[in-house]
């Protein structure tokens, strides 16, 4: 009788922590106060916002230029422990894109990384970054891509093993991982030193390539930009820090005049997916480039993360 009753419990208190982990890891957008407060978007201001963001990056087609990097079809696969992930086509197209979503959709998919079925992404999409954008930048953002074309042909889904592809889980990763508080602490008294955290810490989602991860998947914070495996297995990505093995030795100037041109003040050029990254960041206004190298100059130095 002792153990039927010991068993009953721990049945009792297995359903009692299947339930309480269903309604944690549900997905939660934002709030109907939220989305009505959403301004009124500006696509001239949305397209800087574009570049910042390195969308083209991901969803355009490898070694795509000029005005191929606007035809969103998806596609490239991102290798990780956990399984291969597809970029997804995010044109405008209605059947294969995001052309039927509405304002409110994109948003949510931006700040919260919930799906307008509501489901969780997958942080692939590196919404754990876009979470600290401004609702301004959001708008005017989904008003610059109202202009992009559609393209036809919907990406490969992702190929992940189980547990992995459940996707309810992400609701109890997001309960860990998915926070809008600003990285490091900076003098919020210095302009350039505000608008360099926001484009780095945020659309410019630096940390989501220049910072290690641990087993589950979270960035480690205490490594800050310290540099991390290549999700591709070929080599690392660069300490971007002060620290031993990073880029102490250059100076603002440095930094800014690389995302502008590609040059390194050793006169050696930018490789590998830096690539993107730098075009997109050449087409960014001169102080934006400047406060992202103020940011990273302010940035707590840290030797290489093994």
């Amino acid at each position: 009788m002792l153990l039927l009753r010991i068993a009953v419990g721990l049945g009792l208190l297995g359903v009692i922590a299947a339930v309480a982990g269903w309604f944690a890891s549900a997905p939660r957008g934002l709030s109907a106060a939220e989305i009505a407060a959403l301004p009124e978007g500006d696509a001239a201001r949305g397209e800087a916002v574009f570049w910042a963001g390195g969308c083209a990056s991901c969803h355009a087609a490898p070694d795509a230029k000029g005005d191929d990097k606007l035809s969103l079809g998806g596609g490239r696969v991102l290798a990780s422990d956990f399984g291969d992930f597809v970029a997804p086509n995010i044109s405008m197209d209605r059947e294969d894109g995001i052309g039927s979503w509405s304002e409110a959709d994109f948003a949510n998919a931006m700040l919260r990384g919930v799906s307008p079925e509501g489901e969780h992404f997958y942080p692939s999409f590196p919404y754990t970054s876009f979470t600290r954008m401004n609702h301004g930048d959001i708008a005017d953002l989904w008003a610059f891509w109202q202009t992009l074309p559609a393209v036809e042909g919907k990406a490969p889904g992702h190929r992940l093993a189980f547990p992995f592809n459940i996707r309810r889980g992400i609701g109890l990763w997001k309960l860990a991982f998915l926070s809008d508080a600003p990285v490091i602490a900076i003098d919020t008294s210095d302009p350039k030193l505000v608008r360099g955290r926001y484009l780095v810490e945020g659309p410019g989602h630096c940390g989501e390539c220049h910072t290690s991860r641990d087993i589950a998947g979270g960035l480690d914070y205490g490594l800050w930009l310290a540099g991390a495996p290549n999700p591709d297995g070929r080599g690392r990505i660069p300490n971007i820090t002060g620290g031993e093995g990073g880029i102490g030795s250059w100076s603002e100037s440095d930094i800014a005049y690389y995302l502008e041109s590609g040059f390194t003040p050793d006169f050696d050029s930018v490789g590998g997916s830096m690539v993107a990254v730098q075009e997109n960041m050449a087409k960014l206004e001169s102080w934006d480039r400047e406060s992202i190298a103020a940011y990273l100059k302010a940035v707590p130095a840290h030797a290489t993360a093994p």
